[in-house]
């Protein structure tokens, strides 16, 4: 796992930053190449679904011509949730890196673990902790500015 790419998906992240969003980035990398970058863009776009992983699963898709995902490698600044997770497994994304955990809404270690059951036919290798205390700092201050204003 390299955190060059971790680097990339916190720039993602930081987009999000900036409009307001909350700040969680995604890249998906092929071969060393990054094919597939998103933020979050859900108060943006008025679209619950608009998620950093599936504006990255969709842009990687576009990109390769297929759905299929299958030598890709996700890099996500903050644990997917539950529908995110479901979108990784079904593009067949082959390794999912996480910089910090989502104790409050995580859908692969904290509260689910989707990714993990066996009856599922493609399995994600998952590992954790890339750059965590970056990740982790720039969701804890975004909730931290966002009570002050209100």
């Amino acid at each position: 796992m390299k955190k060059i790419y971790m680097e990339e998906a916190l720039k993602e992240a930081n987009k999000a930053l900036k409009i307001d969003e909350v700040p969680i980035g995604a890249i998906i990398v092929r071969d060393n190449v990054i094919i597939g970058r998103g933020h979050n863009l859900k108060e943006s776009l008025n679209d619950p679904t608009m998620h950093a992983e599936i504006i990255a699963i969709k842009d990687a898709c576009k990109n390769l011509g297929t759905w299929r995902l299958t030598d890709c490698d996700m890099y996500v600044t903050i644990e997917p949730c539950v529908m995110c997770a479901g979108a990784i497994y079904q593009a067949r994304i082959k390794n999912l890196i996480i910089g910090s955990p989502d104790e409050k809404a995580g859908g692969v270690i904290s509260l689910y673990n989707i990714l993990f059951d066996e009856r599922l036919n493609h399995q994600v290798k998952v590992y954790l902790g890339i750059m965590k205390m970056e990740c982790s700092n720039l969701m804890k201050s975004f909730f931290s500015e966002l009570r002050k204003r209100k």
